[in-house]
């Protein structure tokens, strides 16, 4: 009797199978019991976001969760795809800060700097209206610490720097660097000591200087892949560049600065792949840099030194290529003093390579070392 039941059941049984089998091969990929390969299973996961390959390595750029505490923590980080995949939740931060191109560089809504940058010499920016004095700035050469032999590239990365900077400010005037460094050796003042507070004040006083910047090279590092029989080597690098923008006139550092280029913005295929790829990883991170820096730069607070006084005429260290015009009425201030002003001279006339001589219009007699801000433009 049993065997009978049994029997009548098999095509039921038969007929259930057939439809399961047949429903399980039709069925889309997002239905949710159906087993996709591993590979797809990734790409879902991974559908949103930027994925390279590294010597046959996956990695995925995501955004820094640590970004938003500030310091030299890079903005994006690339983690291996397995890593990413086991702790995904980490990395859901701050998807509006894509918003951030949108962002102009405002004056008026540029936010309270803190710590250092609340210094008397770190303050907003000059309204557009205001005339253009150009402030001096000293770049010193980067130190190079993870290329080897004869290569070396602190040299040129600062010089592609103080190029792209000038292209970007219109209120930096730089200094040369070799001007400098042959005017210590003649003082006997080692390139050790350049960033001590008696040796910036001298910076300050006779060449004018207002920031010195400093840096080092981590990189550039390449990375390569060797393609099949017919296809050629494909290599990218990455470097970070870290700068230091200091005041003289303090000695106090006004801003730390960290720049790394994305690895798949240098990808590069062909010829000496490598070679190409480390320079296009410097162009793109010097590029960032240089926006950040120019901003700095140009939010720093203008003023000159009084170099000499000879009965009334009083000699200033900047000029005609610091912005500095014929009438141009200038106050007085001692250095400590911050809000004492001893009087107002009025700019006679230029001499040498960007320095200036004026005369008293009312106040004290002015002495060396004072200092002096711009209070009337020439015609105003």
């Amino acid at each position: 009797m049993d065997f009978k039941r049994a029997l009548h059941r098999l095509p039921v049984f038969l007929s259930l199978f057939i439809f399961f089998f047949v429903l399980a091969c039709s069925t889309s990929s997002w239905f949710p019991f159906k087993k996709g390969s591993p590979h797809k299973a990734r790409s879902k996961e991974l559908l949103d976001k930027e994925v390279i390959v590294i010597d046959k390595e996956e990695y995925v750029k995501v955004l820094n969760p640590k970004a938003p505490e500030g310091g030299k923590q890079p903005k994006y980080l690339y983690i291996p795809v397995n890593e990413y995949l086991s702790k995904r939740e980490a990395f859901v931060i701050a998807v509006p800060q894509k918003e951030e191109p949108k962002k102009e560089p405002s004056p008026s809504a540029k936010p309270a700097l803190a710590g250092a940058e609340k210094e008397v010499y770190s303050v907003s920016p000059e309204t557009p209206s205001a005339p253009i004095l150009k402030k001096k700035v000293l770049i010193t050469r980067f130190d190079d610490r993870t290329t080897h032999g004869e290569e070396s590239l602190g040299d040129w990365v600062s010089e592609r720097l103080i190029s792209e900077l000038d292209r970007r400010s219109q209120r930096a005037l730089f200094v040369d660097y070799q001007m400098v460094k042959e005017y210590l050796e003649a003082k006997k003042i080692p390139l050790t000591d350049l960033e001590t507070p008696k040796v910036l004040h001298l910076l300050n006083e006779v060449f004018g200087i207002h920031a010195l910047v400093s840096g080092q090279l981590s990189g550039p590092y390449a990375f390569t892949t060797k393609g099949g029989k017919e296809q050629e080597m494909t290599a990218s690098a990455i470097i970070k560049i870290d700068v230091k923008l200091t005041d003289t006139l303090s000695g106090k550092t006004l801003k730390n600065l960290s720049a790394t280029n994305p690895i798949v913005a240098t990808k590069v295929q062909g010829s000496f792949p490598e070679e190409r790829a480390k320079v296009k990883a410097i162009d793109v991170t010097v590029a960032d840099l240089s926006r950040s820096l120019s901003r700095e730069l140009d939010g720093l607070h203008w003023f000159c030194r009084i170099a000499k006084v000879e009965g009334e005429d009083v000699y200033l260290n900047a000029g005609r290529l610091t912005g500095i015009k014929v009438g141009d009425e200038m106050e007085v201030l001692r250095p400590e003093g911050r809000g004492e002003i001893k009087g107002k001279i009025r700019i006679l006339t230029f001499f040498g390579v960007d320095a200036s001589i004026g005369r008293m219009v009312n106040g004290k007699k002015p002495e060396m070392d004072d200092i002096l801000r711009l209070t009337k433009r020439e015609g105003a």
